[in-house]
């Protein structure tokens, strides 16, 4: 039984030095801050899930609404089960029902652009809440199209938000030595939103007006969301970058800083949140009153470098194909004979399970190995399984084996490495006081370029064919790899201050 309140110090610290205040470079040790020691911190269990949890629930709604949709969009176009007049939909207008929270998205992504620093990250995930509740409101209750899609795009916002602000809150929040597993652990929430909504669908797909209980299904989710935002703090560190622009009572906020800090880590670390507020604070020396994050200041200095990994790691985790192999499931498996694949359910179901189960390892893992080796090592079986796709249906296939361990072998590797490891990184690569600008851009171009691939796909696995489009993302998944390895810094056991003062 793991006790409320623990002490955790990395049992490998002697291993690590380079995360315990100082790096080795050319034979030289180099301080990571001025102050040269970084303790690991401590924390209660207990008190560490919570402010995990109900940021995480923005990643489950998000996860379920890519689930419910697939079996919602089966149900709206049958003339007996829809419980509608208007089932008749053409192929645009359910592929407007289906992007349509990707378009919401985008929106949401730009919004949060604007607000984000001025909300600050846990306002921002109650109006992401908000969003959620109205967008599944409007959307199971809609009369006739045109509110089905304002629906859509209202639910694709509040995922905008969400996408935005929930790596943030929990990255500014969760102690440093598990920071990395709390964050994986959304991108598992995800997934396992997603199982949901595909085993929800299933079950629903054959009642009458099937769809509109399947979006209704996050009505309650959200207000949990909502209720369980609202009753947690606002981040420290976010109230202490206000303070040191000028945006209230110097003292009062870090004052707040420490009882927010308090609530989060547990009230036995009271005698040391002080202490650890003012290392924050030191560490945003060089901020100056009224100062904000300019929309040119992030393409300079840090704020560039940072980007460019941020940007780099959300931009080859959509164009190495994540959206496309999908497409390919069914026909894969039904080709290896398992004539259960013919209903592409269950397809989607088994797949989810794998996913969440390779989730679930790279969680496990992820602050014990470390973010490189698992991007390396996953992307590498990325780029094996996608040449094995493209030999395949070039010419290997009359051997379906060969697809069907390639489409699993594509789908895990993903697991372990873009899909988690690319919102861990974005969420603790930015400096503080550009991270919600900086993460905005990320989320924005990672919404954006799904939408790019998926809109491409169609016309160029018409144009160049199966087989090439294949070779075509795994020439750039090894693109991917060189960027990863030049360029993507290890983060492993370092605190958010320790990153900005000595990767950028």
């Amino acid at each position: 039984m793991v006790s409320d309140i623990e002490q955790h110090s990395v049992s490998s610290a002697n291993k690590v030095g380079q995360f315990s205040g100082e790096s080795e470079t050319g034979g030289v040790k180099e301080p990571l801050l001025a102050k040269g020691n970084h303790e690991f911190e401590n924390f209660s269990v207990v008190s560490a899930i919570l402010p995990f949890l109900f940021p995480a629930f923005g990643g489950l709604l998000y996860g379920y609404d890519i689930g419910a949709t697939s079996s919602a969009t089966i149900s709206i176009q049958s003339a007996t089960l829809s419980g509608i007049s208007w089932y008749n939909l053409s192929s645009v207008e359910v592929g407007l029902i289906t992007s349509g929270s990707l378009y919401g998205a985008l929106i949401g992504s730009i919004l949060a652009f604007n607000v984000a620093d001025f909300l600050g990250r846990r306002r921002e995930l109650i109006l992401s809440s908000t969003f959620y509740l109205i967008g599944a409101l409007v959307t199971s209750l809609a009369p006739n199209f045109a509110v089905l899609v304002i629906g859509r795009l209202l639910y694709g916002i509040g995922i905008g938000l969400a996408m935005h602000a929930a790596p943030m809150y929990i990255a500014e929040t969760a102690p440093s030595q598990i920071r990395g597993q709390l964050i994986s652990l959304k991108e598992f929430f995800i997934v396992l939103g997603m199982l949901v909504g595909y085993i929800v669908g299933s079950l629903l797909v054959e009642t009458v007006a099937g769809w509109r209980y399947m979006y209704g299904v996050s009505i309650p989710l959200s207000l949990i969301m909502g209720i369980g935002m609202w009753w947690l703090p606002a981040s420290p560190r976010w109230i202490l970058l206000r303070a040191k622009q000028g945006k209230g009572n110097f003292q009062s906020l870090r004052e707040n800083a420490i009882t927010c800090l308090c609530r989060l880590r547990g009230q036995n670390i009271s005698d040391s949140a002080p202490k650890q507020v003012d290392e924050i604070l030191s560490e945003l020396s060089h901020v100056r009153e009224e100062q904000e994050a300019k929309i040119a200041e992030m393409f300079q200095g840090k704020c560039l470098k940072a980007l460019i990994i941020g940007v780099g790691l959300v931009l080859f985790q959509q164009i190495t194909g994540q959206p496309s192999v999908l497409y390919y499931a069914a026909t894969i498996f039904r080709s290896a004979g398992f004539s259960a694949a013919s209903d592409a359910t269950k397809v989607s179901i088994l797949l989810g399970l794998l996913k969440l189960i390779m989730t679930g390892v790279a969680v496990l893992v992820v602050d014990r190995l470390g973010r490189r080796p698992m991007l390396l090592g996953g992307v590498s079986g990325m780029v094996i399984s996608l040449f094995l796709l493209g030999s395949y249906y070039t010419y290997l296939d009359n051997i379906p084996a060969v697809a069907v361990v390639a489409l699993l072998l594509y789908v895990g590797c993903y697991q372990l490495s873009f899909g988690p490891i690319g919102w861990l990184m974005i969420s603790e690569i930015f400096p503080l006081r550009t991270r919600g600008r900086g993460l905005s851009i990320a989320v924005l171009v990672n919404f954006g370029a799904n939408a790019l691939v998926t809109f491409a796909f169609s016309p160029l696995k018409e144009l160049l064919g199966d087989g090439i489009l294949f070779f075509i993302f795994g020439v750039i998944a090894v693109l991917s790899l060189v960027f990863i390895f030049f360029i993507v810094p290890e983060t492993k056991g370092l605190t958010l201050e320790e990153i900005e003062a000595k990767l950028l």
